[in-house]
């Protein structure tokens, strides 16, 4: 991740489809609060984005768009309950995302048979780079 801007705008658009169900459930909040630690985002900075959407920024590392579409995925899946509305945005922002409709199913395949909802780094990047052939 090269700017702290990018780190902003990937948290927004995580607290925007954590939103789709109507709320933000506690283990999301947790997983939120966790990415945003990991992102070195200060606690009050990634407070004030639950009440201001940061401005969006266009990823442009493939890789990059393939881990963010892992953590929509992780939390979609954090408070244990797949809406409906969630599977259709998440497939919608992974295409806006420039990425594999074929692959992102794969992975989100992949999350429902494994019994901790995680899969491999390299399975998931095998998954995506089957599609360029």
């Amino acid at each position: 991740m090269s700017t702290y801007e990018e780190k902003l705008s990937l948290l927004s658009e995580m607290i925007a489809f954590a939103r789709i169900d109507g709320q933000i459930h506690e283990r999301e909040y947790q997983f939120l609060t966790i990415v945003a630690s990991q992102l070195k985002v200060e606690k009050s900075v990634f407070e004030s984005l639950f009440v201001h959407e940061a401005k969006k920024v266009v990823i442009k590392s493939e890789h990059q768009r393939i881990l963010q579409f892992y953590r929509l995925a992780l939390l979609m899946h954090a408070d244990g309950i797949l809406h409906d509305n969630e599977q259709v945005a998440i497939r919608e922002m992974g295409v806006n995302m420039g990425l594999s409709p074929f692959a992102m199913r794969s992975v989100l395949q992949e999350m429902q048979k494994s019994p901790t909802g995680l899969i491999d780094p390299d399975v998931l990047l095998a998954l995506f780079r089957a599609q360029h052939n």
